[in-house]
């Protein structure tokens, strides 16, 4: 098994590249089945999760010519509408797939997912509202099995809760639907955009796109046809790497990147006191000697995203003062705080709430990953940590961060995966 070794101390320097949105790519390459014809996908990041679902449409027997960033995809060779266990429960997004299964073959059978750690996600919003388009839902065996024989209808859907995995599997559905479908209370996330922007480009009219309420008149069964499509840039990424200048106070560059989709990452930065010269798709931070300390609530989008609060966690640890972090959204995503502790944060919780009190110096530690954003906060904090920190589990990393060890090695940081002996 695979471990990272860092030395810390080291000032960044230099420009990164910011890769394409993993939460971006999935759904779009879910909505792939709602067409059977070609469609490239281009600025794909390179991570398992990733490869993973491609695996999973060319097990349903789909063709797929994959290279890293691009992937050419035809779903016109679908055999199966089953996507079973050993897949599904290697990451949470696979559940993608069973709006646009349906939508398009009338009945699926797709295992209930797996994935992170991070506390309950249950799909009931996503069931419940496929079943309000007319779709028979039954969970038996481990498989949600839906069937739908004479398509979908659309319907009225008010979600309790904002769900972007549910708007996502629901805009999909929707698409292929009979007649009109209303979202209220819909994700408004930049990777929710770039969906109804897919869709919409493909001849589906969709009213409302980056608001809380969509309108979509489905196109009664009709296969969409979709241009060709890049992904957008990694908001989460980007925000990782501004959090690794901030917590070494260092100034670096990040192409490739949309400043506004990262705003709340920005404003928080700034309130910690650094500046940003934000161009159109280049963003250059300029850290303070000293940083202050901020409170966090995390919060759907344009909010603060629960995906930085680890990483803005391990930039508060080095700050002069005491901050508070309130976890909103997932009830299970402070793993890494014991972690954190081990190399010298002083971190106290409290239900959903984290008091963090600045330290002058972080120590080097064996430390273990718990999920993929708590990863990062490790990675981070080791950068300034004296001596040797070895971060254990990065397959959590591999998941979602595109070739994180080298895009750090290039910006000036000793770092180096190594294998357990």
């Amino acid at each position: 098994m695979d471990y990272l070794e860092i030395i810390g101390g080291k000032k960044l320097f230099g420009t990164v590249t910011i890769s394409g949105a993993k939460n971006a790519a999935l759904p779009v390459i879910a909505a792939t089945i709602l067409s059977d014809k070609n469609i490239t996908l281009t600025n794909l990041p390179n991570v398992v999760d990733i490869r993973t679902l491609l695996k999973l449409l060319n097990m349903l027997g789909a063709t797929i010519n994959h290279d890293k960033t691009v992937a050419e995809i035809n779903n016109g060779s679908i055999s199966s509408t089953k996507a079973v266990y050993e897949i599904v429960s290697q990451m949470r997004a696979s559940i993608l797939v069973l709006g646009p299964l349906l939508a398009r073959f009338g009945e699926c059978e797709v295992s209930l997912p797996g994935g992170c750690a991070i506390g309950q996600r249950p799909i009931d919003l996503h069931l419940k509202a496929l079943e309000a388009m007319g779709a028979t839902i039954e969970i038996k065996g481990g498989y949600v099995r839906a069937e739908a024989k004479n398509g979908l209808k659309g319907a009225k859907i008010i979600f309790d809760k904002i769900t972007v995995g549910g708007t996502e599997n629901i805009v999909m559905a929707a698409a292929l639907a009979h007649g009109t479908t209303q979202i209220i209370n819909a994700a408004k996330e930049p990777e929710v955009v770039q969906l109804c922007e897919m869709i919409r480009d493909a001849g589906v009219k969709i009213e409302g796109i980056g608001s809380n309420e969509l309108t979509i008149e489905g196109t009664a069964g009709k296969t969409l046809h979709f241009p060709n499509i890049e992904i957008i840039p990694d908001r989460i990424e980007a925000g990782t790497y501004l959090c690794a200048a901030a917590i070494t106070h260092s100034s670096i560059t990040l192409d490739k990147v949309n400043p506004t989709h990262i705003r709340a990452s920005i404003s928080k930065l700034e309130m910690m006191g650094c500046s940003f010269n934000l161009e159109e798709t280049r963003i250059t931070i300029f850290p303070q000697a000293s940083l202050k300390p901020v409170d966090l609530i995390t919060s759907e989008y344009p909010g603060f995203p629960t995906d930085m609060q680890a990483q803005f966690m391990a930039v508060l640890t080095t700050c002069e003062g005491e901050s508070l972090v309130e976890e909103r959204l997932f009830e299970n995503r402070f793993m890494h705080v014991s972690e954190l502790n081990r190399l010298g944060a002083d971190i106290w919780l409290k239900g959903n709430t984290a008091a963090v009190k600045g330290v002058k110096t972080l120590y080097g530690a064996n430390v273990m990953a718990t999920d993929l954003r708590a990863s990062s906060a490790l990675v981070l904090a080791a950068l300034v940590a004296e001596g040797n920190t070895k971060v254990r589990r990065i397959y959590h990393l591999d998941r979602g961060y595109d070739n994180l060890e080298g895009k750090l090695l290039s910006l000036g940081v000793d770092i180096q995966r190594k294998k357990e002996s």
